[in-house]
């Protein structure tokens, strides 16, 4: 188990210790408002934790406090961890960010786009081009969500049990067996739609390395980096350290919600958001890719696959508010691009809450979040258990963080 602790002064590392202190007071107002559950946040500079507060319980009902070494469901903060698994294979030679995806997935050949209309009136026509790896990963292949309810394809996917991304009682290659079946929304490589593109990259990963993606995840992933808290699912011994999740009501507090299944092998695999990690072993993922693919002493990837990895991958160094499709086009995507499964500050004057150019980060559905600013040496996360209706977490939080930076 990697022990998360705190590891220099937040002076020392340039740091304001009472601008991180009015952060840890509003988190535990929203705790003690009933909010949250509890939660943990830890900032690091030059890959030291200089800041590292637990508060609030990870199972309000049995008293449980919130502890270094609690588990979380991070959901979507395994895409980054999918995209380090895309690239190792990469490196390797073995896939390249440019093979069509058909030429692994032979399901996906003859991809077709939504062209008019929508139910039995729906209209499509062939693609000018192939979906390729590049495209899964910057989520510009044209897949999409079945919750999002914006679109006539996203009504397929609900058709075909897809609402929630799996359809019941199917494997991750028979999952994408059913994705491969949809059209896409738009021309691969044209615009940039949030997606079950993940879910394809775990498939890949499983048709080009052999393995199912849980072994390729420990033996290439998380063992290398000493991640041995993270995994699909937990042990018994891991059980009692598991958060509660809990889902935000409509006035406001929160109440107990089920959570992605973890204690037992998935039948799912999901290279989306299918991982469960402690904050120890997630400062070491971040840990290797501030330092560019390497962590004590241990070479991941290439500095080279970090750095395009975390630069902005959009056409024309496009932005998510205008490059996006229209469920995408709102505020608080301004001044973003996007990498391989990670956002990217482009334009700090134009992003929500303060930040810097060069950073970033993802997020999770139960309102989790890590970033990475190069300009500043600095590493944050967050992590809670609350999938939200209304809250809003993260713009307070950057704010925050950004206010304690001494320099």
């Amino acid at each position: 188990m990697a022990e998360l602790r705190r590891e220099a002064d937040p002076g020392e590392a340039g740091l304001d210790p009472e601008a991180l202190d009015r952060l840890d007071r509003h988190f535990a107002r929203l705790v003690d408002e009933g909010r949250l559950p509890g939660y943990l946040v830890s900032v690091a500079r030059g890959g030291r934790v200089a800041h590292l507060t637990a508060y609030g319980h990870r199972d309000r009902a049995a008293g449980l406090p919130v502890g270094a070494d609690t588990l979380w469901r991070i959901y979507s903060m395994t895409k980054p961890v999918t995209a380090v698994a895309v690239l190792l294979l990469v490196e390797e030679g073995r896939l390249s960010l440019d093979d069509p995806l058909e030429r692994h997935l032979p399901a996906f050949a003859a991809p077709r786009v939504h062209e008019g209309g929508s139910g039995a009136d729906l209209r499509t026509r062939p693609a000018r081009g192939p979906i390729l790896i590049r495209h899964l990963l910057t989520h510009t292949a044209g897949l999409t969500f079945g919750f999002y309810y914006k679109h006539p394809v996203d009504a397929l996917y609900r058709e075909a049990g897809l609402e929630y991304s799996v359809p019941p009682g199917k494997d991750l290659a028979e999952t994408v067996e059913v994705y491969a079946r949809m059209p896409l929304q738009f021309e691969p490589g044209t615009r940039w739609n949030y997606s079950v593109a993940s879910n394809v990259l775990g498939r890949v990963i499983e048709v080009v390395s052999g393995q199912p993606l849980d072994e390729f995840f420990a033996e290439r992933v998380l063992r290398p980096l000493g991640m041995t808290d993270t995994g699909f699912h937990i042990t018994d011994e891991q059980s009692g350290r598991l958060a509660e999740l809990y889902g935000e009501t409509e006035d406001g507090g929160i109440t107990p919600v089920p959570g992605l299944p973890v204690r037992g092998r998935p039948l799912f695999l999901s290279g989306s958001g299918g991982l469960v990690a402690s904050a120890g072993d997630f400062h070491r993922f971040m840990e290797m890719l501030r330092r560019g693919g390497e962590l004590d002493g241990i070479r991941l990837l290439s500095p080279e696959s970090v750095a395009r990895m975390t630069a902005n991958q959009l056409p024309g160094g496009a932005q998510l508010d205008s490059f996006g499709a229209p469920v995408h086009q709102e505020r608080s995507n301004a001044g973003l691009g996007f990498g391989f499964n990670v956002s990217v500050v482009v334009d700090p004057t134009r992003t929500l809450a303060p930040t810097s150019q060069g950073t970033y980060g993802w997020t999770g559905v139960a309102t989790t979040a890590f970033w990475i600013a190069p300009a500043h040496d600095l590493t944050v996360q967050f992590m809670t258990q609350v999938r939200p209706k209304n809250l809003k977490v993260f713009p307070d939080l950057r704010r925050l963080v950004h206010e304690a930076l001494l320099d």
